[in-house]
């Protein structure tokens, strides 16, 4: 078909159309004259209706006919515009209409509606990410797939790090800047210090200090050579006479062992902790079962589980394993002699 004949088909469509229109429009216009208000809204829809079934049913008829004489590529390009468009359109009604319901909504739907568009938009957003994750997935082979699982679990790894250093160097630094109170015991942990120094010697205590975390109680840690002349000067002092022994135990720090008792002077209605470090390899101390006989079990039981040796003990000895037991169950470095008991 040559272009002139194109083009006087196209008119004579066009006038055709607007011919139909107008005739269409002139009868709507007769018989809303002649109809009351209601007929008339409902003729009208009728009429629309059928103006915009004619027209869609031509524009088919139209590209139907061009399709024919266009080549394959031609037609495609031509289908996805058409497609486009049709989107659009109805992208453009959509927003039509939800404008015309906004402004019939009052403000607490409005945000409800709007909400729930967000939250399809990012549920939308969301799949379409997941979709474009699992198709480049699928185009990687095996090891770069892995090395890119790698990095992104590093990457998370080091922002939680990153996070929890931060979290404590806050901490920390309150910690440090918050001004610590007095402790209510602390003028007892002096006498006590200060006695113990005066009687047994100046380098007799490594370390005291209050524990914070166990009541404020005043502990001490001793030398182990002096170890056992602090506690005997605490159990005999006048003063002080801390004669209740109400705690012993022991503990594997895995760099060395420590043994803890927990004493009680009812004169001066105090508590305290003497604490001392051994050697791990060879834990030796001296016994305050002469001192305390309530020492007796709780060093047996040290002995039993940590192998933590006290000489001139009446009677150590094992008091819940057998004798012929292998290895001491409270180290941290124990492994069992027979793995199936």
């Amino acid at each position: 078909m040559s272009e002139k004949e194109d083009l006087a088909k196209q008119k004579a469509e066009a006038a055709a159309k607007a011919k139909a229109e107008a005739l269409a429009r002139k009868q709507a216009k007769a018989e809303s004259a002649e109809k009351p208000e209601g007929e008339m809204d409902l003729a009208k829809q009728k009429a629309e209706a059928a103006a915009k079934a004619k027209a869609e049913a031509l524009a088919r008829k139209q590209a139907k006919a061009e399709s024919a004489e266009k080549p394959e590529g031609e037609m495609d390009i031509a289908k996805q515009k058409a497609e486009a468009a049709a989107k659009a359109k109805a992208a453009a009604l959509a927003r039509k209409r939800a404008k015309e319901e906004a402004a019939e909504k009052p403000e607490g739907e409005m945000d409800i509606a709007k909400q729930k568009a967000e939250a399809a938009a990012k549920a939308k957003a969301a799949a379409l990410a997941r979709k474009r994750a699992k198709e480049e997935a699928a185009e990687k082979p095996e090891g770069e797939m892995d090395i890119a699982k790698q990095k992104a679990a590093a990457a998370a790894k080091a922002k939680a790090a990153a996070a929890a250093a931060k979290n404590r160097t806050v901490k920390e630094s309150e910690e440090v800047n918050t001004p610590s109170e007095l402790s209510p015991n602390q003028s007892k942990l002096d006498q006590i210090v200060s006695a113990i120094e005066s009687h047994v010697g100046q380098g007799a205590l490594l370390e005291h200090y209050i524990n914070r975390l166990s009541k404020d109680v005043p502990t001490l840690l001793a030398n182990p050579d002096t170890y056992f002349s602090i506690a005997k000067y605490l159990r005999y002092d006048e003063q002080l006479n801390f004669s209740y022994l109400s705690e012993l135990h022991g503990t594997d720090f895995e760099t060395h062992m420590e043994i803890y008792v927990h004493l009680h002077s009812f004169k001066m209605n105090q508590s305290v902790a003497l604490k001392v470090k051994l050697d791990r390899d060879s834990p030796v101390i001296p016994s305050l079962v002469p001192l305390w006989s309530g020492a007796n079990w709780p060093e047996c039981e040290a002995y039993d589980l940590l192998g933590i040796n006290f000489y001139e003990h009446p009677d150590l000895k094992r008091i819940l394993l057998g004798e012929d037991w292998k290895g001491y169950p409270l180290r941290k470095d124990y492994q069992p002699y027979d793995v199936e008991v």
